[in-house]
């Protein structure tokens, strides 16, 4: 084989095993960056549920007087009566 010809063989091989583990690392990165979102939004969903579930229901429910009940507003949201309890139930100090 041609001295030169084998030289642009081995420096062919050489860019191709460099490319192959750029693309491995690049894939790599890939899989590690959905698997941090997956958790982020994971975390972002569960944070308010949890903080809702833990600290603002027991109040909401200690001012409509029954944690069994759904509020009547649109949507499943307090109506302005059950707001301005909650808000006269804060001021009061409790």
């Amino acid at each position: 084989m041609d001295p030169e010809l084998k030289k642009i063989l081995e420096e062919t091989h050489a860019l191709a095993k460099d490319n192959h583990k750029m693309l491995r690392a690049i894939r790599r990165d890939q899989w590690l960056g959905f698997i941090g979102k997956i958790i982020v939004w994971a975390i972002v969903l569960a944070v308010p549920l949890f903080l809702y579930q833990r600290y603002f229901e027991p109040i909401i429910s200690d001012v409509t007087g029954t944690a069994s009940t759904t509020p009547s507003g649109l949507f499943g949201l307090p109506t302005s009566a059950e707001t301005q309890k909650l808000i006269n139930y804060f001021k009061a100090g409790h």
